[in-house]
């Protein structure tokens, strides 16, 4: 395979993964996320990348946080109050929280 051919390749390949991820940030500025997280700092909510580190070895972690994201709750980051948000779809919910937890992880 040729430069021009490898290149080609890797092109489609970061496109196809960039995907996932500008489709999760997309819903997560549709649904308010960010008002409340940012990737890399603590905002009012905890960062995203510090969500993801805390649950990487967690197996259960992507239905976990979807029941948080679903029902609100506090405690696990302090006495700040993560609103319920039963109103975002499941399937949205799932892509966000798999991608936050794939790709922001330290």
């Amino acid at each position: 395979m040729g430069s021009m051919q490898k290149t080609a390749v890797l092109g489609c390949l970061g496109l196809l993964l960039a995907g996932p991820a500008q489709a999760a940030d997309e819903l997560l500025n549709k649904y308010g996320c960010y008002s409340c997280h940012q990737d890399e700092r603590k905002l009012v909510g905890p960062a995203f990348q510090d969500v993801a580190t805390k649950y990487r070895t967690d197996k259960t972690a992507v239905a976990k946080l979807i029941a948080k994201v679903k029902s609100g709750g506090s405690g696990v980051w302090g006495v700040m109050v993560m609103p319920p948000h039963p109103a975002v779809p499941d399937e949205d919910l799932q892509k966000m929280v798999q991608v936050i937890l794939a790709s922001r992880a330290k």
